[in-house]
C-alpha cells in the first residue's frame, strides 16, 4: 500500500449572522448562529477520517467554537495567524455596499482602506504552512473565508490574490497535499460540505 504525503485540512467555521448576508468579518467576533453550530457538530464524521498531529484555530469565536463542536476543543492550540483578514474600513459592509461608491473594487485588486494587504495576510499564511510542513503529518486548521483561500493560494505557489479563485461555504473542508514523492503541492480536496447535507 502507498503511504501518501502529510495533508493539511481547512475547516471554514459555521454560519454566522454576517456570514449569512455576506458582510466583510474580520476582527468583529461574532457568535455562531443555530445553523452554524449544528454545521461545527457535522464536521465530526467526515474529520474522522484523519488523525491528526496539530490541531491550530484562529482564537476568533465563530472560529473556537466550531473546533469544540467539531470535538477537536481539547487539543486545538489558538493561532492568531489564522485570524480573518483585517478589513479596516470596509468591516461589516458587503461587496454591493462597497461597489455602491467603488464600482469595481475587488478585494484581490483594490484592498482595504485602514485594513491588512493582501501581502501580510500572506506573510501570515505562509508562516502557517511553513509550520505545518514542519510537523510533517496531518494537521486540522479551524479559520476563516478568506484566509483559507489565501492559505490554499499559497500552498500551491500562487501569489496571495490567487485565493480570488477558490470559493468557500461555510463549515466546508478542504484538503491540502502533494504529489506522492512530496514535492509538488497539489489540492487535493475543495469546498466539500456534503456532510451538511440530509
Amino acid at each position: 500500500m502507498k503511504i501518501r504525503a502529510p495533508q493539511v485540512v481547512l475547516v471554514r467555521h459555521g454560519e454566522t449572522e454576517w456570514s449569512r448576508t455576506s458582510q466583510h468579518t474580520g476582527r468583529t467576533d461574532l457568535p455562531l448562529l443555530e445553523e452554524g453550530r449544528a454545521m461545527g457538530e457535522k464536521l465530526r464524521t467526515p474529520l474522522s477520517a484523519w488523525s491528526f498531529a496539530a490541531v491550530w484555530t484562529s482564537p476568533l469565536t465563530r472560529a473556537l467554537e466550531t473546533c469544540v463542536l467539531a470535538g477537536y476543543g481539547d487539543a486545538a492550540q489558538k493561532r492568531d495567524d489564522l485570524m480573518e483578514f483585517d478589513y479596516g474600513d470596509y468591516e461589516g459592509r458587503t461587496g454591493a455596499d462597497i461597489r455602491s461608491t467603488r464600482p469595481d473594487w475587488t478585494l484581490w485588486k483594490d484592498g482595504v482602506p485602514n485594513g491588512e494587504t493582501l501581502e501580510q495576510v500572506g506573510a501570515r499564511a505562509d508562516r502557517i504552512i511553513a509550520d505545518a510542513r514542519a510537523i510533517q503529518d496531518d494537521v486540522l486548521l479551524f479559520s476563516h473565508g478568506h484566509m483559507l483561500r489565501i492559505i490554499a493560494a499559497r500552498w500551491l505557489g500562487l501569489p496571495p490574490e490567487g485565493g480570488r479563485l477558490f470559493q468557500l461555504g461555510t463549515a466546508a473542508i478542504s484538503v491540502l497535499g502533494s504529489e506522492p514523492d512530496g514535492v509538488q503541492p497539489v489540492l487535493a480536496g475543495w469546498n466539500n460540505t456534503a456532510h451538511l447535507k440530509g
